[in-house]
């Protein structure tokens, strides 16, 4: 997870409301890439910790799809929609791992792990006991991101300077994280680093304001400048990833990064109009102090890329690519994204948490329109 501070903290704030993911219809999945469909190897044991938040349970599945035999780890809190045959394992990241005592696997997914102390708990028990230890990490670990172009051999944050930044505090964390699988497992140690996660099963609400906007028609607010750089990954495309890297017993960092080709917030708000369906006119608007004052210097998979976030959204993904990172079409992810969060119940739409409400949206087009100066109060 990345973003801008306040979309950050509002992330971090709902990370434990998780809801069961959405199996997609089997007709809107994308094709295996050549790599994928030439895995001929034996199914692999996998444990995952974690499994039933939003990315674990599309992990979970994908892996169980390409004959994987999967185990997770957590709490025992939640539900989701995973196969039966997946075995659960009930602990606590937080000193409680007997579960895990005296089994083996081929590889290890930590996907649950915000907190270095439980990569370093579960690093130790595992260490000898699994072929291969992938962490899902972020790029948040290069926060503040103060230039562009940023890629897996530069250097990443430890240590936090401002103790008050939670970004830089999770950024950190996740880099600590990194560290003790990479000392632990060396060459068999995996780094992820995904930027915006989105896609069907998202309770961040953050991009999902897109197609949900959009759907609504009439006049909609265009953040920013047409050409300010956008970057996020679907986290089907993202769990295909990671089951890959497994199954090719990969090792080092990757940054988990799309689009493939550089996008732009323009190109981006038209394929995202096309995808829902709807006829809207887009209104620019590009008041920094505007959005900094509201308390909105994000709205995903746009941000302000000043300051702290200036490389944000550029970053180099290339590595992945060549390991065998494919994306769906971004219309795809629009379009699933929409029909998922339609499909819940109505009084769970009416409380989206979005960070540009439509009350404000409404009073600042009505400003731009020129019945109030910008930025009046």
């Amino acid at each position: 997870m990345s973003g801008s501070p306040s979309n950050r903290r509002r992330f971090l704030r709902d990370a434990l409301a998780m809801s069961s993911a959405f199996a997609l219809p089997l007709q809107r999945l994308t094709a295996l890439t050549s790599t994928d469909a030439a895995w001929r190897g034996s199914g692999k044991s996998i444990l995952i910790l974690g499994g039933t938040g939003f990315i674990g349970p599309h992990i979970v599945r994908e892996a169980v799809a390409r004959g994987h035999t999967v185990t997770i780890f957590t709490r025992g809190r939640r539900d989701a929609d995973i196969p039966s045959s997946v075995e659960r394992l009930v602990g606590d990241r937080n000193g409680k791992l007997d579960a895990l005592a005296g089994r083996t696997w081929d590889a290890v997914i930590d996907d649950s792990a915000t907190n270095p102390e439980w990569v370093r708990q579960s690093a130790a028990l595992l260490d000898g006991k699994v072929g291969q230890y992938l962490f899902t990490s972020s790029t948040g670990v290069y926060y503040p991101y103060l230039h562009k172009g940023l890629k897996e051999s530069d250097a990443v944050h430890t240590n936090a300077r401002d103790p008050k930044d939670p970004s830089e505090s999770y950024g950190t964390q996740k880099a600590q994280g990194e560290a003790i699988v990479q000392r632990v497992f060396g060459a068999r140690g995996v780094v992820v680093r995904p930027t915006y996660i989105v896609g069907p099963g998202d309770t961040s609400d953050r991009f999902t304001y897109w197609p949900f906007r959009l759907a609504r028609g009439g006049d909609v607010l265009a953040p920013g400048k047409p050409n300010d750089p956008v970057q996020f990954i679907d986290v089907r495309d993202l769990a295909r990833f990671v089951v890959h890297l497994v199954e090719t017993n990969a090792s080092g960092i990757f940054n988990a990064v799309g689009p493939r080709q550089p996008m732009t917030v323009k190109p981006f708000l038209d394929i995202a109009q096309k995808a829902v369906g709807r006829n809207v006119r887009y209104v620019w608007f590009d008041d920094d102090a505007w959005f900094i004052k509201n308390g909105i210097d994000g709205i995903v998979p746009w941000i302000l890329a000043r300051g702290n976030d200036l490389g944000h959204t550029s970053i180099v993904t290339s590595r992945s690519y060549a390991a065998g990172l494919t994306l769906r079409p971004v219309a795809d992810t629009l379009h699933d994204t929409l029909a998922w969060f339609t499909g819940l119940p109505a009084e769970r739409q009416a409380a989206g948490k979005w960070v540009l409400k439509p009350e404000q949206e409404q009073a600042l087009l009505a400003q731009i329109a020129g019945k109030s100066p910008p930025g009046s109060d």
